[in-house]
C-alpha cells in the first residue's frame, strides 16, 4: 500500500482502503481513506518540516469549536508520529470546498449563515499556545525579512498605520475563514476547516478576511462571492456578535489584502529558494502582483481596466524573472512563465495524486508526447488515376463499366438484373421494345437481355 496506509492500519487497528491524496494544500498533506468502511481524512505535516505543537493546537481547536457550536469535522485522533510526521485524523464531511464549483450555483442566505458561524466561533475558549501578537507588526516583520521593497506594499502599510481603528474585542480568530476552507453541502456549511493560522486577536479580522477580493473568485459579491456585506453583518448580529462599523470592516479588508500578498511572497520563497519544488508555491509567487493591484483598488488609487495581454509584447523572459533583449518588464512576479511551466510539467509527471478530477494519466501522455522527436511521415505512393470508361453508343450516355467489386458482379448468372436490366423490362412493359441503332432488338421478358449484356461486358 502506497503512502501512509500501513501506518494508518497499525494506528487505527482497522482495514484501510481507498487511500488517496487530495489535491490542494500548500503547507500540509491531506489524504482521504476508509477505515473498516468509515470515511476519514488524514492531515499531516510533510516529513521534512514537522511541527508537532501546531498540529496538537489544531486538534485542540477542533474540540473547542465543536463545544461552541461551530460546524467542524469530528476529531478521531492525533499525535506526533505517523510514518514520521505529526498528524490528525478526522471524519470526512459531505460537501464541496472548491470555490469555483461552489459559485456556479447561487446560494442565497449563505453570507448570513457565515456571519452567524463567525459569531459562535468568536465565543470559543482559547487553547494553549495560540499566537498573540500585534497583527500589523507581525506582518511588517514578515515583509522586512525579504529585503525586497515594493511600492504598493509600502503605500498599504502607511495607510493602515494612519487609519488604524480601535480594537473591537479580543477573541479566538480563525485566521483563514474564507471560501476554500469551508465545506458546503447545498445551502449549508457542514464544516470549517484548516485552523492552522488561528490566533488571538480582533474578531473583525475574520470578517474582513472573508471579504478580501481574492476569495470572491470573480464573483461580484464581496462575502466570499456568496452575498453582500450587509447579510454577513446581519447574521453576525443575529447570533450574538457585535458587528464592526463599515470603516472598521474596510480597514480589515485592506489589511487582509496586504496580508495575502505577503503570505504569497513568503510561500513562494520556498519554491524560489529551491527548498520545495511544489507547484502550489510556484503559483503563489505569481499572485503577489495581483494582490498589489487589489490593494490599490481597495485604497481607491486605481480603477479596474481592460488591458491588452502583456505576453504578446514580451519577447523573452529568462528563468529568474529577468527579461532578455529589449523586452519590457515581466507582467508577473517570479517565477517566470517558463519556470512555472517547468513546475507544471514536473507536477504532471511526478505527482502521486490519484484524484480523478486531475486527469493525470492523460496529461502525462500529452507531456511525454511533447518531448518526443517528431516522427518522419511515411512516403506515400502517388494516387493512381482511374481510366475514363468508354461510352456505349446509343445507351443514353451510359458508360462501359466493370464490376464494382470482384465478389459482387453487376449481373446475375442467369442474365437478369444489373445495369439496364430493369430499365429494359420497363420499356417492354410499355410496348417500347426497339433497341438502339446498331444493336439487336430486345427480346421478350425471361430471355437474355442483349443490350444490357453489351453494356456490362
Amino acid at each position: 500500500m502506497s503512502g501512509p496506509g500501513d501506518a494508518l492500519a497499525a494506528r487505527l487497528g482497522a482495514e484501510i482502503a481507498d487511500l488517496h491524496r487530495l489535491s490542494g494544500g500548500a503547507s500540509r498533506e491531506t489524504w482521504a481513506f476508509t477505515a473498516d468502511g468509515r470515511p476519514l481524512i488524514l492531515r499531516r505535516d510533510p516529513p521534512a518540516a514537522p511541527d508537532p505543537e501546531a498540529m496538537a493546537r489544531e486538534a485542540a481547536l477542533l474540540s473547542s469549536a465543536a463545544d461552541s457550536g461551530v460546524p467542524v469535522p469530528t476529531l478521531v485522533g492525533n499525535g506526533d508520529d505517523l510514518d514520521g510526521a505529526p498528524y490528525l485524523i478526522m471524519e470526512r464531511l459531505a460537501g464541496e470546498t472548491i470555490p469555483r464549483r461552489l459559485l456556479r450555483t447561487p446560494r442565497p442566505g449563505l453570507a448570513r449563515e457565515l456571519g452567524a458561524i463567525l459569531a459562535r466561533l468568536h465565543t470559543m475558549a482559547p487553547v494553549p499556545g495560540l499566537p498573540d501578537a500585534d497583527p500589523l507588526d507581525a506582518l511588517a516583520e514578515y515583509y522586512d525579512a525579504f529585503e525586497e521593497p515594493r511600492p504598493a506594499v509600502e503605500l498599504a502599510f502607511r495607510w493602515l498605520r494612519e487609519h488604524r481603528p480601535s480594537p473591537t474585542g479580543r477573541t479566538v480568530v480563525h485566521g483563514d475563514f474564507r471560501n476554500g476552507n469551508l465545506m458546503i453541502d447545498g445551502p449549508k456549511v457542514t464544516g470549517v476547516l484548516d485552523w492552522e493560522l488561528s490566533h488571538l486577536g480582533d474578531p473583525a479580522e475574520d470578517l474582513g478576511w472573508l471579504c478580501v477580493k481574492a476569495w470572491r473568485f470573480g464573483s461580484p459579491h464581496p462575502v466570499g462571492g456568496f452575498g453582500p456585506r450587509a447579510d454577513l453583518l446581519a447574521g453576525y448580529a443575529d447570533a450574538g456578535g457585535t458587528p464592526p462599523a463599515p470603516d472598521v470592516l474596510h480597514w480589515w479588508e485592506v489589511y487582509g489584502t496586504l496580508r495575502w500578498a505577503i503570505l504569497c511572497r513568503h510561500q513562494a520563497e520556498r519554491y524560489l529558494s529551491g527548498a520545495d519544488p511544489s507547484i502550489e508555491y510556484a503559483v503563489l509567487g505569481r499572485k503577489v502582483c495581483e494582490q498589489e493591484h487589489d490593494m490599490l483598488l481597495a485604497l481607491g488609487l486605481t480603477e479596474p481596466a481592460t488591458v491588452p495581454d502583456p505576453l504578446d509584447a514580451l519577447d523573452a523572459v529568462d528563468g529568474t524573472g529577468g527579461t532578455g533583449g529589449d523586452a519590457g518588464a515581466p507582467p508577473h512576479d517570479r517565477p517566470s512563465a517558463p519556470a512555472l511551466l517547468e513546475a507544471v510539467e514536473r507536477f504532471v509527471l511526478e505527482a502521486e495524486h490519484t484524484d480523478d478530477r486531475l486527469r493525470l494519466p492523460l496529461a502525462r501522455r500529452r507531456v511525454r508526447a511533447a518531448h518526443r522527436p517528431p516522427r518522419t511521415p511515411p512516403r506515400r505512393r502517388p494516387p493512381v488515376r482511374a481510366r475514363r470508361p468508354a461510352r456505349v453508343p446509343g445507351l443514353r450516355g451510359r458508360r462501359r463499366t466493370g464490376p464494382r467489386h470482384p465478389r459482387r458482379p453487376l449481373r446475375r448468372p442467369d442474365g437478369r438484373g444489373g445495369r439496364g436490366g430493369p430499365r429494359v423490362r420497363r420499356r417492354q412493359a410499355h410496348g417500347r421494345e426497339s433497341a438502339p441503332p446498331g444493336l439487336p432488338a430486345v427480346t421478350r421478358r425471361g430471355q437474355p437481355n442483349v443490350a444490357a449484356s453489351i453494356t456490362n461486358r
